[in-house]
């Protein structure tokens, strides 16, 4: 009894910033059946809107058009959800975008728009949200890293750089807010047939990433969920400033 209790995210509510689609959505979709209230914010309002459809009930769902790379937007995103619900107690980091070229190739838009997206919306994310759960007496984070923040990934420089960057602004938000009851922690998933890298991956990058995995295929996006959970519950209590890998053993394969 005590271990399912551990996992339980009744009474909570949960923030997932992108989760109108991927990773995002799949997470949302995992912290409603655990028993949160869930918030979703994310640019597209269709896209949001179907999600919150497929969510179920309005008093415990809810969605947010927020362009998150403002932080002017993510205050406004604050304080709607604060007067609506009184706190936040769990918040999900998953936007994300890249593109694959050489690093000869990226401009300065390239680069800026990731950067931006990737980092930038996290770290004020992350630093909005937690003056909240610091001043409620505690909350936990979760940042959505990638492989690509444990080696180099050829093609992907500013990306590899963003989530290099993601790690880095996770352990050091969770040593500078452990005092306070504030967790925060990464997931760096491996590969995943989402939407992204499905239109982004070419045939034989996907290949190529099946054989480097261990368990020689992608990840199925429910797969991410129990780790989120795991994270978000009272189950990792004393887990703060991890990066839990779900990648089907890739990294584990080495050369």
């Amino acid at each position: 009894m005590r271990a399912r209790h551990d996992f339980d995210l009744g009474g909570k509510t949960a923030l997932v910033i992108g989760g109108s689609s991927g990773i995002g959505r799949a997470l949302a979709m995992g912290f409603r059946q655990a028993g949160a209230t869930v918030a979703i914010a994310g640019r597209t309002a269709q896209k949001l809107d179907e999600v919150i459809a497929e969510l179920g009930p309005a008093d415990k769902t809810c969605a947010y058009v927020a362009d998150v790379r403002s932080r002017a937007a993510l205050d406004t995103l604050a304080a709607e959800i604060i007067t609506a619900h009184g706190q936040i107690d769990i918040l999900v980091n998953c936007q994300g975008t890249t593109v694959i070229k050489p690093a000869l190739e990226v401009t300065e838009e390239d680069y800026d728009t990731i950067l931006d997206t990737n980092l930038k919306s996290v770290f004020f994310a992350c630093t909005v949200f937690g003056a909240h759960m610091i001043r409620q007496g505690g909350g936990t984070i979760i940042n959505i890293a990638s492989l690509s923040a444990h080696n180099g990934w050829a093609q992907a420089a500013p990306y590899s750089a963003s989530k290099w960057g993601v790690v880095g602004c996770t352990k050091t938000l969770a040593a500078e807010w452990g005092r306070d009851n504030v967790r925060v922690n990464a997931i760096a998933p491996g590969f995943f047939m989402t939407d992204l890298n499905r239109q982004r991956m070419s045939e034989d990058r996907k290949s190529e990433a099946r054989n480097r995995t261990a368990m020689q295929r992608m990840g199925e996006l429910h797969e991410l969920v129990g780790a989120a959970i795991f994270l978000a519950s009272p189950a990792s209590g004393f887990v703060t400033g991890s990066v839990l890998n779900v990648d089907g053993g890739y990294l584990a394969s080495g050369i």
